[in-house]
């Protein structure tokens, strides 16, 4: 029986080893088939990305023209709204530097025509009072002197024997118009 059952296991041995031969020629095949696959999808994801890389760049790039846009805006708007307000409160500052140094300089004032007022120097009203007085008399001086058969002041010693002269009489000319009351 020994030698019967030797060549069985030789058999088997046999079969053994050509199906571990098939199994193994199919694992290669197999292996071979999804390295082929593997490599087959890797090239078809990259023209993919090639692809899509490109349409996913563009817009990437209009996301952010459109993004750089609506910050400027915003940056803008906010610069315009610092720049009102500081506009607004050197305006504010303006008006009360203004005011301030129109009192300051109404004080200055007051206080200056006081003091030439204390040592007896006239003032603006009292200077074009006097100026119009002034005009006044020249006016008259002329008319004097265009009268007919007037003789023109020689020198001021006669013009003011003149008016001293004729104050008098026109204050005795005026009584003796005025009616007497009795």
């Amino acid at each position: 029986m020994s030698k019967t059952s030797k060549p069985k296991l030789k058999s088997k041995a046999k079969a053994s080893a050509q199906s571990e031969a098939k199994s193994n020629e199919n694992m290669g095949k197999s292996i071979m088939e999804s390295a082929q696959q593997i490599w087959l999808a890797g090239m078809g994801a990259f023209s993919r990305a090639q692809e899509e890389g490109t349409k996913l760049f563009e817009t990437l790039v209009k996301e952010g023209v459109t993004l750089e846009s609506r910050t400027r805006k915003l940056a803008m708007g906010k610069a315009d709204e610092v720049r009102g307000a500081v506009e607004s409160s050197v305006s504010q500052v303006k008006e009360r530097t203004q005011e301030t140094w129109d009192k300051l300089e109404k004080v200055f004032e007051d206080r200056v025509s006081k003091a030439l007022g204390k040592l007896g120097v006239p003032g603006r009203k009292e200077l074009n009072e006097l100026a119009g007085k002034v005009e006044e008399l020249a006016r008259e001086i002329k008319k004097l002197n265009a009268k007919p058969g007037a003789k023109p002041a020689a020198a001021p010693r006669a013009a003011k024997k003149a008016a001293a002269t004729k104050a008098p009489r026109r204050a005795k000319s005026a009584a003796a118009s005025e009616p007497a009351v009795g």
